[in-house]
């Protein structure tokens, strides 16, 4: 055996995510929303002066209306998005029926931007052109970027958005419910709101393989300067109210 031959043993094979790759957009963006946007309406209403009561059920209201428009918003954006996509494969299947040699020459192209040698072109080409049904998966992958297997459930996408925005508000819904005094329900509900965006922060950043220390407090950040504009701009409204 040589210096040069290489006896270090492989990584052990990482599986991928799976199934839940296409909803962990609505999974981050769900708790996420719902973790900042309360806070930051609580921070700004108890720097404009309302008290325990008042600023609970404007918190409350805000957790449903904004559930309930993460839900909404959801469903409609994911279900529109099937309905173009499917518009766009009818339309496909018309191209290849009619205008096929104008889809081989747009397969031809496609494969040879991804690298494939000149000289293998046409036996790849050739062999795509012999089922209608591999052609028009080519073209959904290629030319739309969409592969069966990543097509998200509108309802699913409603659900998890939904529920995870009422989640994500827990953290500064709670504090006022037990404690009488804004000061220590804000203390209390920054301190939850902020652990719950850096674990958000680190649940990402497990999944997308980065630094979850850099995540956490990335996550953490964002919403701790967004949380000093809330408070600034509540004082200003408050006073100039009365």
């Amino acid at each position: 055996m040589t210096a040069d031959q290489d006896t270090s043993t492989p990584p052990e094979y990482e599986p991928h995510i799976g199934e839940s790759r296409q909803y962990w957009r609505d999974i981050i963006l769900g708790v996420n929303d719902g973790l900042v946007s309360v806070f930051l309406l609580v921070v700004a209403v108890v720097s404009g002066g309302l008290a325990t009561e008042e600023v609970l059920l404007t918190a409350i209201a805000a957790a449903l209306a904004g559930s309930v428009s993460m839900a909404a918003g959801e469903y409609l954006a994911t279900k529109s998005q099937d309905e173009v996509l499917e518009s766009e494969l009818e339309l496909e299947k018309v191209h290849l029926r009619d205008h096929r040699d104008m889809e081989l020459a747009q397969l031809r192209e496609m494969f040879g931007d991804m690298g494939v040698a000149d000289e293998d072109l046409d036996g790849i080409v050739d062999a795509f052109d012999r089922s209608d049904e591999a052609m028009l998966n080519a073209m959904k992958a290629l030319e739309f970027g969409f592969v069966e297997s990543e097509r998200r459930s509108p309802f699913l996408a409603m659900t998890v958005s939904g529920v995870l925005f009422l989640v994500g508000t827990l953290p500064s819904i709670l504090p006022f419910i037990v404690f009488d005094s804004t000061t220590q329900a804000l203390t209390w509900a920054t301190i939850l709101a902020l652990g719950g965006l850096f674990i958000v922060g680190v649940v990402k950043a497990r999944v997308t393989r980065n630094n979850w220390l850099t995540a956490g407090l990335e996550n953490m950040a964002v919403a701790g300067v967004g949380g000093l504009v809330a408070w600034f701009i509540g004082s200003i409204v408050g006073n100039a109210l009365g």
